[in-house]
C-alpha cells in the first residue's frame, strides 16, 4: 500500500516536473527520493519488528514446552516411585500371608499329631 502510494506520488511528481523549471524539478525529484527512502526504511523496520516478535513468540513457546516436559518427567517419576512402593507393599503382604498360612498349617499338623 505504501509502495503504491509512493509510486503514485512519484508519477504525479514526474508529470508536474515536465512543466516546471529545472530547479523545481530537482527539488521535486529529491522530495520523491526522500519519500521512497522513508517508505523503504519503514518497511524494513516493520519487517524487523515482525521478525523480533516472531523470535520472542518462538522462544516463549519453547520455554513453555520445556517446562511442560519437565513437569511430565517429574510426574512420571512420581508414578514410578508410587508403583515401586505398591509392589514392595504387596510383596510384604504376600510374605506375611505366606507366613501366616505356613504357621496355620504347622499348628494344624501339630493338632492332628497330638
Amino acid at each position: 500500500m505504501k509502495k503504491s502510494f509512493a509510486l503514485t506520488l512519484a508519477l504525479a511528481a514526474g508529470l508536474g516536473l515536465a512543466a516546471c523549471s529545472e530547479q523545481t524539478q530537482q527539488s521535486m525529484a529529491n522530495d520523491v527520493d526522500n519519500v521512497a527512502a522513508d517508505t523503504n526504511a519503514t518497511m524494513r523496520e516493520a519487517g524487523d519488528d515482525v521478525e523480533a516478535a516472531t523470535d520472542d513468540a518462538m522462544r516463549s513457546a519453547e520455554n513453555g514446552a520445556d517446562r511442560a516436559g519437565a513437569a511430565l518427567d517429574r510426574t512420571g517419576d512420581r508414578i514410578a516411585n508410587g508403583a515401586d512402593r505398591a509392589v514392595d507393599a504387596t510383596g510384604r503382604a504376600l510374605d506375611r500371608a505366606a507366613d501366616a498360612t505356613g504357621n496355620a498349617m504347622v499348628r494344624a499338623g501339630n493338632s492332628i499329631r497330638d
